[in-house]
């Protein structure tokens, strides 16, 4: 059992060398927790006097003069508490800022690859979820831990004074309160991990049924649905009320310990008093002193499951920021490609797969020109289109631009050679001006933006739309046809005027009219740019200058769409069955 504390130290120690930068608002907090622990030991220390003086003596000066203290004292303490609340939050809120940023950075800089084996809302819950429990570990329960031990110290302070054979019997319960919070912070971190991958889990399967909600309801899958989220949300359920039952019980220990101290204790007072070696005033110190302790106690007790939540949650986090970031060995600048591209015996195999992704696959796209690339569905055709901006590597043979080896480019500049338009089009919940300006120069001129989206045949819609080019368009453009969208997008890559242009099925899910008006702006586009297009739609690739055909992740057949129809293969069969497709229709 001693691995896993060693390894949740370790975290935690990682954490917490993360505030070293808001150093000034921890110490700030720092002194606040000496003076609140300090004004707690004070007030217990003045129940003699104010006991004995007032009550006992009945002195008058004692009667005027406490109460002023005792006010001065408090406001003291109140000063302290805003000067230690205020400095934790700001560290630790600090701390998760700079923890958020980080993540997210480190997200973009992941190869492509690693979008495959995770999910996006499991990665968004990171963000959120996790980021929000180390909040708690980094900040909330330093306090209580500090806060607390300091006001714990200065009350067995204060009880010493008062009698040291009392406040001994209170030290026998010590071990015993460390030993109990021991076994609940391991407990804590176990069921902790589950509780976080299961947030995770729900996040999931919420998204994939809501965003699929009219497949949900046209294949009355709701209450399959509901099952699978109700498994979840029962699982993470039996989580929490452990989590809960065992915080609950650690508690109830730990105060029943407390109660059989105070009895104890009383016994002991009150020998102490027959001997003379105890007054009223001493005693009712002590046992203010020894019920002030209690919530300390308890708080120090309770706070193993913030700390441990939040080393689970670092734990996680800090596994992304530890992932190797996407490689970029490249030293080779790369300002202005020509854009003849060349793929050499290129073969890709992805991991746990037996047949290779593809295999062999050599050709030429020289600048100017149109390739398009066809074949079955999986036969391979995206793949291939992801070896040239570095999405994926290589399994086998090269792919160069210019005569050199991608990896031999910086991976920016290389990138910056390539626009991509695909048939599912990502834009942002931001104005139209923005979306087609995305990822230019902050102050790119509007006259370039209005004349690319003029260009791409998107200017008749968008100045329709209430703010024309300021319009915003709502999350990924929600508010926009199909057809709009991937007019944007063409205005897009239209203003990054790249060497290299990549149309992935760009018209395949366009009506009638929408594919004209999109087609109409590729033609525009397309010129002076070296062209890969994935066609589902055949009758869209016969001006093309080669087509490739795929099938199971090989090169079957090379040519133009005559040569191609004329030579009877896999084409002219897949020309023929649309044709038919077509007709039938």
């Amino acid at each position: 059992m001693s691995q896993p504390e060693t390894s949740a130290w370790a975290v935690y120690r990682r954490l917490l060398g993360r505030a070293k930068k808001y150093s000034f608002f921890l110490g700030a907090a720092g002194v606040g927790m000496v003076f609140e622990a300090g004004a707690a030991s004070a007030f217990t220390w003045m129940m003699e006097p104010m006991i004995n003086g007032t009550f006992v003596d009945r002195d008058p000066e004692v009667r005027w003069s406490l109460p002023l203290i005792i006010i001065g004292l408090f406001v003291l303490r109140g000063l302290a508490t805003f000067c230690t609340d205020y400095g934790m939050a700001r560290a630790g809120r600090s701390v998760v800022r700079d923890l958020r940023g980080e993540v997210l950075e480190k997200y973009l800089r992941l190869p492509s690859a690693r979008f495959d084996a995770e999910p996006v809302p499991s990665m968004v819950s990171r963000l959120n979820y996790d980021t929000e429990q180390v909040t708690q570990a980094s900040s909330d329960a330093i306090k209580v831990i500090l806060t607390d031990s300091l006001t714990i110290v200065g009350l067995l302070g204060v009880m010493f004074w008062y009698s040291p054979r009392v406040t001994l019997v209170m030290l026998v319960v010590a071990p015993l309160i460390a030993g109990i919070s021991g076994v609940v912070g391991r407990r804590y971190r176990q069921i902790n991990r589950g509780i976080q991958d299961g947030v995770a889990n729900m996040a999931q399967s919420a998204e994939q049924a809501l965003s699929a909600q009219q497949e949900v309801k046209v294949y009355g899958a709701q209450a399959s649905e509901l099952a699978r989220y109700t498994a979840l949300i029962n699982r993470n359920l039996g989580l929490s009320i452990k989590v809960e039952s065992t915080r609950a019980a650690a508690s109830s220990v730990v105060q029943v310990l407390a109660a059989t101290a105070l009895a104890v204790i009383l016994l002991v007072a009150g020998s102490e008093a027959a001997k003379g070696r105890m007054d009223a005033g001493s005693f009712v110190a002590m046992l203010t002193a020894m019920m002030a302790m209690l919530p300390s106690l308890k708080r120090i007790t309770n706070v193993q499951s913030l700390v441990q939540r939040g080393v689970a949650a670092a734990d996680r986090l800090f596994a992304i920021l530890d992932e190797p970031d996407e490689p970029d060995r490249g030293t080779m600048p790369l300002l202005h490609a020509r854009g003849e591209i060349e793929f050499r015996d290129v073969s890709v195999r992805y991991p746990g797969q037996e047949a290779p992704a593809l295999a062999g696959i050599s050709f030429t796209a020289k600048p100017g020109t149109v390739t398009a690339i066809v074949g079955r569905s999986g036969s391979g055709k995206s793949t291939l289109i992801r070896m040239l901006p570095r999405f994926y590597e290589p399994s086998g043979g090269a792919v160069l631009v210019d005569g050199v080896p991608v990896e031999q480019y910086r991976l920016a500049d290389l990138r910056r050679q390539i626009a991509i338009v695909g048939q599912r089009v990502m834009l942002f919940d931001d104005s139209i001006a923005a979306n087609i300006a995305y990822g230019q120069a902050a102050g790119v001129d509007p006259a370039r933006v209005r004349a690319a989206a003029e260009a791409a045949n998107a200017a008749e819609f968008i100045d329709r739309l209430p703010g024309g080019m300021d319009a915003r368009i709502g999350e990924n453009g929600g508010l926009l046809s199909g057809g709009q969208r991937q007019r944007l997008a063409i205005a897009r890559a239209i203003l990054k005027d790249a060497p290299i242009l990549i149309l992935d099925e760009a018209t395949a899910a366009l009506d009638t009219e929408s594919e004209r008006l999109v087609q109409d702006a590729l033609n525009r586009l397309i010129p002076e740019h070296t062209t890969l297009v994935i066609a589902h739609r055949l009758s869209t690739v016969e001006h093309a200058d080669q087509v490739l055909v795929l099938d199971a992740g090989r090169l079957v057949e090379q040519g133009t769409h005559a040569e191609l129809l004329a030579r009877g293969g896999l084409y002219a069969h897949l020309h023929r069955m649309q044709f038919r497709e077509t007709e039938a229709g």
